[in-house]
């Protein structure tokens, strides 16, 4: 027997999560894995470049959906994937962590009741205002199998009423970055745009809606940056996200940003490997930081992933101190993948 499942992914996050999860599928020929690309990132910075480098199979349908508003985007991404959904009848459908296309895939599986795989259930910002908590939410609450990576992910869903099919696995994101870090090391040659820029400085991304909606808000990130920056005696290298190039037009960085094309995923971890602090208000990247054992400052209002914060890893522009530092235990050995898939097979197979 053949287990199928069809993979939803959309996002850069979904993809480095994909890479891991994909790469160990290969070795399990029982299990056949299609994969849904619903265009959310479509910039060849974005995408095509995290499917080459990953080495994650081409995806069987691509369906370009990447402009509009929040609700017009997922409704056209359930649409489409309700339409192949319904043609294929995969066994189970597979989401990762909570962008739109996260919510779609989830949606369009529950209501033609195919069981939904939940890869990074359980996170919880408790902000309703991002957009991303109501699709973690809401994945969560139609999902069948969810692999948290946290016990506090466990407990949030147990707080929800949502106690089966809940397994801790710790954070595929873990399995990534290990790979990564040993690509890096044996493979990776740096290219010419990451040579002569500064041997001491500090790694800074930002994205999401709350941080790139409001020019006063965005403007006062900015200026926590370049004190910060000056006060630690760093250059910031700030890879510019699409949302955000709208907004540097209409300030004034001086010579401590060094701004750059979005990054591929091992450039992305080369920079890490060598920052002397992380500024971020991507949530992948307050982990990544970590990984590598670098401090983070985490550019929100809150974090779901409190367990850097309390161990002393990370802390809120906010907060002046970092806690004493101690090891994540949570996030697990770098075996998430193979954990979820043994569990996938013992359920189905």
């Amino acid at each position: 027997m053949t287990l199928c499942i069809h993979t939803i992914l959309g996002a850069r996050p979904q993809f480095i999560k994909a890479g891991a999860f994909s790469r160990t599928l290969k070795k399990h020929p029982n299990i056949k894995e299609t994969i849904i690309h619903t265009g959310q990132h479509f910039d060849a910075n974005m995408s095509d470049i995290f499917f080459k480098e990953l080495d994650i199979p081409k995806p069987q349908y691509s369906m370009n959906i990447n402009s509009g508003s929040h609700g017009q985007m997922t409704g056209r991404m359930l649409e489409g994937i309700e339409a192949i959904l319904q043609v294929d009848k995969p066994d189970a459908v597979l989401v990762y962590g909570d962008t739109n296309s996260t919510l779609a895939g989830a949606l369009a599986a529950a209501k033609l009741h195919i069981p939904v795989i939940h890869i990074e259930a359980g996170l919880r910002s408790f902000n309703r205002k991002m957009p991303e908590e109501i699709n973690r939410v809401l994945t969560d609450h139609v999902s069948d199998y969810l692999f948290c990576p946290t016990q506090t992910a466990v407990d949030n869903l147990k707080n929800e009423g949502i106690k089966n099919g809940v397994y801790h696995v710790g954070d595929i994101m873990y399995d990534a970055t290990l790979y990564a870090m040993d690509y890096i090391k044996t493979n990776f040659s740096a290219p010419q745009k990451l040579m002569g820029l500064p041997s001491d400085f500090a790694f800074m991304t930002m994205h999401r809606a709350e941080s790139t909606e409001s020019m006063q808000d965005f403007q006062s990130m900015m200026d926590y940056a370049l004190c910060f920056a000056k006060e630690q005696d760093l250059k910031i290298i700030f890879p510019v996200h699409p949302r955000t190039k709208a907004l540097l037009q209409k300030t004034q960085l001086d010579d401590t940003f060094i701004s750059l094309e979005p990054l591929s995923y091992f450039e992305t971890q080369y920079y890490l490997s060598k920052a002397r602090f992380v500024l971020t208000d991507s949530g992948g990247l307050q982990k990544e930081a970590y990984f590598h054992r670098v401090p983070c400052i985490t550019l929100r209002q809150e974090t779901e992933w409190v367990e850097t914060i309390e161990c002393g890893w990370n802390r809120l522009w906010t907060v002046e101190n970092y806690k004493p530092c101690k090891d994540i235990t949570d996030y697990g050995d770098g075996n998430c993948a193979g954990e979820i898939i043994n569990l996938l097979l013992e359920e189905f197979l």
